[in-house]
């Protein structure tokens, strides 16, 4: 076998490959003895055509189409280890010429991961904000512990703010009640503000057995974004009592003997957030400050395929289990179709560029991972998709998803590694630490939320795809 290799752009290739007709040979055995268990011949036993037989009986033609289409994976993967390519997705494959007994010649056309070069980094800096914990954050939290303590009593007096009402809804549009539409036995309370626009007004003032209507704006479900008339029927009304904040309601709601030491726990926990936040802010900062030294062409056909990869994912998955379509998400988001096409083609090549560049640096500083990284790494994204660590692998292997994985931690090491040569200071001037192990799980987080929504076709050689 003979290989060239064109280069059309950058990012594209064009490989011509010559393959004299013996080295078919096994192919074609092998597209005889798959027919010989298909057909059936009078005269012979199954399996025990002639290859002349089936040459006369179907054709000539449709044994060597059989012998091609087995042989070609094998010969487009010898022609890119010899060309020394790192192809991306599915190659176009033509093929040219095919003399029967002398030589089968065919072209490849496949995007490839562009030649990157890294610069030198480390003079990149970045200001973040610093970490501050004020009062009113801790009386937010301690506010909030305390909601969860907030007794009930049912009363016989109209709904004020503060108030639990137990309401039924009706939502209708154009005058047709909504099947999605309809919630009894709903608890709720007045000024959170957490429901409907327009709710807080409607139930205040009405006594058990009470009705109001307004029209709202929906945020979810079949209608979301259109404009209802709800109807809404208080059944119950119930004050709340707080308790007060003292050492008792420190010892009724944590493992705290003082209000004081409660308060300390948690301006302690609200400084390490802070500080997650931080590390994941410079993450950001450094990853935008990288991507701007960095030349980086993008494949147009892969920039399609990523276009078209997190339209679908929005559209058919996001949005889907949310009850919305995309016209009702756009007017939500208050985006025009032109305004979301532009800034998802924004996110498709940062992605895309994301991906290239810290993939190279991982390349360039050697970066492995270990079986402990990449297990640590599964336990997070099973929590974020809903299923043990063990379903998740499981599902990982299945899918054939594990390299996928291991690239996602390669490039949060990358991340981390630019992010622990560059300078961090805070709004007051000082220079950030950055725990190292915080960076690195929190570079894991920045650099999959930048990276291609494709990335398993992405980063993946694919197969072949021939067009005669």
């Amino acid at each position: 076998m003979k290989s060239a290799v064109e280069t059309l752009n950058p990012t594209r290739v064009r490989l011509t490959v010559e393959v004299p007709f013996e080295e078919l040979k096994p192919s074609l055995d092998a597209a005889y003895r798959k027919i010989n268990q298909q057909v059936q011949v009078p005269g012979f036993r199954k399996g025990k055509i002639p290859a002349r037989i089936i040459d006369q009986r179907f054709g000539r033609g449709a044994v060597l189409e059989e012998a091609v289409n087995d042989a070609l994976p094998k010969f487009y993967t010898e022609a890119v280890t010899e060309g020394d390519l790192s192809p991306l997705g599915q190659p176009d494959v033509d093929i040219t010429e095919l003399r029967d007994n002398e030589l089968l010649t065919f072209t490849a056309e496949v995007d490839i991961r562009p030649e990157i070069t890294i610069p030198d980094y480390s003079g990149i800096a970045v200001t973040v904000d610093a970490i501050e914990v004020a009062d009113d954050e801790v009386d937010e939290v301690v506010g909030r512990l305390r909601e969860r303590f907030a007794s009930t009593t049912v009363v016989e007096r109209a709904a004020a703010e503060g108030d639990v009402v137990k309401i039924d809804l009706e939502a209708r549009v154009d005058g047709e009640v909504l099947s999605d539409g309809v919630a009894n036995g709903v608890d709720y309370t007045i000024g959170s503000g957490q429901m409907l626009d327009g709710l807080d007004e409607a139930v205040t003032g009405l006594e058990a057995g009470g009705t109001a209507t307004f029209t709202s704006e929906l945020k979810g479900g079949s209608a979301a974004g259109r404009e209802a008339e709800i109807s809404v029927t208080v059944t119950t009304v119930s004050s709340r009592e707080l308790p007060e904040l003292d050492d008792d309601f420190a010892q009724l709601a944590s493992e705290f003997d003082t209000l004081e030491e409660l308060r300390a726990s948690h301006r302690d926990r609200l400084t390490e957030e802070k500080k997650y936040q931080q590390a994941t802010e410079a993450q950001e900062k450094v990853l935008d400050a990288l991507l701007e030294l960095v030349e980086v062409p993008i494949p147009q056909k892969l920039l399609a395929d990523e276009i078209e990869t997190r339209k679908h994912n929005l559209e058919h998955h996001q949005l889907a289990q949310l009850g919305m379509d995309l016209e009702g998400y756009l007017k939500l988001q208050e985006k025009t179709a032109e305004e979301y096409d532009a800034e998802l083609k924004e996110q498709s090549e940062k992605g895309i560029r994301t991906q290239f560049v810290l993939d190279e640096i991982a390349k360039v500083e050697k970066l492995s991972v270990s079986q402990e990284e990449l297990t640590e790494h599964l336990v997070r994204r099973s929590q974020s998709s809903g299923m043990s660590p063990d379903q998740f692998a499981k599902a990982v292997v299945e899918g054939g998803q594990v390299q996928v994985l291991v690239g996602e931690v390669r490039r949060g090491k990358a991340l981390a590694t630019v992010v622990e040569s560059v300078t961090v200071t805070d709004t007051e001037g000082n220079e950030v630490r950055l725990d190292e192990d915080e960076v690195e799980e929190s570079a894991e987080a920045t650099a999959e939320s930048a990276e291609a929504a494709g990335e398993g076709e992405t980063a993946g050689e694919g197969g072949t795809k021939s067009q005669d």
